[in-house]
């Protein structure tokens, strides 16, 4: 089978999706994604599961032997992170001295039986063994195909082209989107940029520095655009079920499937990007998809922080899915305790880091607001460990801003990060 997990196809034929529901009036609620500065986070914390290992009988043996070879594959590719980044971001990719230290977090270098990995060979089964059981944890489907891409109509926008287009990215979706195509020859490095819906990112919303994708096509990068309500997911309706960020992953991985068959678009050097929910999109469909070159996540909360509303993994509509079990929206109390997913998770000592070692040697920048601030380096030293032991010197980068909010700056430092490690 293969996962959202590497640059092979599954071998099976394209499933056939429909058209997704009606997505929910923009104007109500959205408490994932408050506006508030607030505290600085204090340091993270170390699922029920959704289905067990992969069944051999349903062509699924052969996941962890090609995960295995994209990840030897993988380790002997230079990167471009290796060249020097320019003095616009090169701080940004250390810790400032107060938070060069690990914190009390497990090392994702570690087995489970204790070992520790001290070689890239060791690591690459280290690496199968976090993806494994993250997997057993949150779900997974095979990826389609061959996904449908129809084009509905084209304008031109200054220095690039705006295509409306269909996209077909799950067993059960076909979502609406923007294609962006700048202007000069391609094929052209791409970034897949995902939000509660297509229009902000292509600059069609009223939510200010969300523009990602017109400011990258305005940089000759060509960029897909889409999104919707995380809240409209039903996990009981799929079979097998899995937490609603493992189908998200899913959902970008068919997208990029689908951007990689565009003559316009490198398929090798393409990234993917989101803002808060949009952040916790795109880490999860990086950290599950290796074809992924990059990863820019915007203020999603990058470790576990139960204090902190808006670092909401807990929520239904992310990793706290149970079957059976209506949660009430809101911060971890007994009255309000954790469910699905992130239950188990809590109580087996785990935490985000070590899925976000999933990513070396592919270069991520955390473009960090109020929930990830500088002390968040604690956790993202783990994945500059594992970095390290890959011979990788510039693979993490996080920036950091006092709201929630994007702004000029860092929009300005995202786009540097894109330009350096996926321009040639």
């Amino acid at each position: 089978m293969n996962y959202a997990c590497g640059s092979g196809h599954n071998g099976l034929p394209p499933s056939r999706g429909k058209v997704a529901a009606k997505r929910p009036d923009e104007g109500g609620s959205v408490p994932h994604e408050k506006r508030s500065a607030g505290r600085a986070p204090a340091a993270g914390r170390p699922l029920i599961r959704p289905f067990g290992p992969p069944s051999p009988a349903r062509g699924e043996g052969r996941y962890g032997r090609f995960v295995l070879a994209v990840t030897f594959l993988l380790f002997s590719t230079a990167l471009r992170a290796q060249d020097a980044p320019p003095p616009k971001i090169a701080p940004f990719f250390q810790p400032p001295a107060e938070f060069a230290d690990l914190g009390s977090y497990r090392s994702p270098l570690m087995f489970a039986d204790g070992r520790v990995a001290k070689t890239p060979e060791e690591w690459a089964q280290r690496r199968k063994e976090i993806l494994d059981d993250w997997r057993g944890r949150i779900g997974g489907r095979p990826l389609i195909e061959r996904p449908k891409f129809e084009v509905l109509g084209e304008e031109r926008r200054g220095t690039f082209l705006q295509r409306k287009v269909n996209v077909e990215v799950a067993f059960d979706r076909i979502t609406p989107g923007y294609l962006l195509i700048p202007d000069g020859p391609g094929p052209h490095p791409a970034v897949l940029v995902v939000f509660y819906e297509p229009e902000t990112a292509v600059g069609l919303g009223n939510k200010p520095q969300r523009d990602f994708a017109r400011r990258l096509a305005e940089r000759g990068f060509a960029c897909l655009s889409i999104g919707f309500d995380p809240r409209i997911l039903d996990p009981s309706k799929w079979d097998p079920p899995m937490q609603p960020l493992a189908y998200l992953a899913h959902v970008a991985s068919n997208a990029l499937t689908a951007m990689q068959n565009l003559p316009e678009i490198d398929p090798k050097r393409i990234g993917v990007m989101g803002h808060s929910y949009g952040g916790k999109w795109a880490m999860f469909a990086a950290c599950l998809d290796d074809r992924f070159a990059c990863g820019v996540w915007s203020d999603p909360g990058v470790a576990f922080d139960e204090p902190r509303r808006n670092v909401n993994y807990w929520e239904p509509w992310y990793l706290g899915w149970e079957p059976g079990t209506k949660r009430k929206p809101g911060l971890i109390t007994p009255e309000n305790p954790r469910t699905g997913a992130y239950k188990q998770m809590i109580a087996d000592g785990r935490d985000l880091h070590e899925f976000q070692a999933l990513m070396p040697p592919r270069p991520f920048l955390v473009s960090g607001g109020a929930e990830d601030q500088p002390e968040r380096w604690r956790p993202l030293n783990h994945v500059r460990a594992v970095d390290a032991l890959l011979g990788v010197q510039k693979g993490v980068a996080m920036t950091n801003r006092p709201a929630h909010d994007p702004n000029e700056e860092s929009n300005a430092q995202i786009e540097a990060f894109l330009e350096y490690v996926l321009k040639p």
